[in-house]
């Protein structure tokens, strides 16, 4: 079974002990240290409450009824990218953060550049493939909230959110259960190809990817510089730059479909129809 990127940064930690995020080594934002990103994973499921993970009870909360399940696939299973985000509109509940066992997905490279500075993962279907990812139980202000992250409600955005139904996804939680299905965000560019045409895995590292990407492409060069520093500190600096590189990957026809394309659009109703979105300052950019 493929483990997550970044996975095993957090070292066992006996009850009683400090559970901060910085304690856990999890404090990391990737949308303040674009090289950071995906963020560092941690090894098991925690309920993300303020500052801390702590221990969870039970791999389906209690209230599952009045949230939503998300796979995290990129930086959203990063507790410090998480807490980041919601801090943005001032939401500090609780997010319950399940380690599960899915079929059906791997991990693909966005085929924008993000306004954050990185080149985000993205999901890709992928038939008997089986990864350790996080499932977010998210309830209605703390989904409004990744919907707005990822650029959902935006005409321009680049992503949305799909529902992926089991059996085609199954997702087990660990308790013994499989979940009838999960949301996860759909890049509304495509993926990266690996030069075969399938989609290419996202490496984890910002690193090596953005290394391997300039490498590959002297006009992406032009616009970036030669180093990951340079394409961070640019890209963070530069919209319309941005923009210009989500073009040129799709000119250089380095771009696929995720294969989940399909799904968009034919999930259950909003279950928060109706429900009042949070209030707040709006996110700083359409991400990740």
């Amino acid at each position: 079974m493929s483990r997550p990127p970044h996975e095993g940064r957090e070292t066992a930690r006996r009850p009683g002990e400090d559970r901060t995020l910085e304690a856990l080594g999890l404090a990391g934002v990737p949308r303040e240290e674009p090289l950071l990103y995906p963020g560092a994973w941690p090894r098991e499921s925690g309920l993300l409450d303020g500052d801390r993970l702590l221990p969870l009870e039970r791999p389906v909360p209690e209230d599952a009824d009045r949230r939503v399940p998300v796979l995290a696939i990129g930086s959203n299973a990063s507790p410090g990218q998480l807490r980041h985000k919601m801090a943005e509109f001032g939401i500090g509940s609780p997010i319950p953060m399940v380690r599960s066992r899915v079929t059906g997905l791997d991990i693909g490279v966005s085929a924008h550049v993000s306004r954050m500075g990185y080149v985000s993962a993205s999901p890709v279907a992928a038939p008997g493939v089986v990864r350790e990812l996080f499932v977010l139980w998210l309830d209605a202000e703390q989904l409004a909230v990744i919907d707005a992250s990822e650029g959902v409600p935006m005409a321009g955005g680049n992503f949305d959110r799909v529902w992926l139904p089991a059996p085609e996804v199954r997702v087990e939680p660990g308790d013994g259960s499989v979940l009838r299905g999960a949301y996860a965000y759909v890049n509304r560019h495509g993926v990266l190809h690996d030069g075969t045409g399938a989609p290419r895995r996202h490496p984890g590292g910002q690193r090596p990817l953005i290394t391997e990407l300039l490498h590959g492409s002297a006009r992406l060069r032009r616009l970036f510089g030669r180093t990951p520093e340079e394409f961070c500190a640019r890209a963070r600096a530069d919209r319309r730059l941005c923009d210009r590189a989500t073009r040129l990957f799709a000119e250089e026809r380095r771009v696929t479909a995720s294969g989940l394309e399909r799904y968009a659009g034919s999930g259950p109703d909003d279950p928060f129809s109706g429900m009042r979105p949070p209030t707040g300052p709006g996110p700083t950019a359409p991400m990740p």
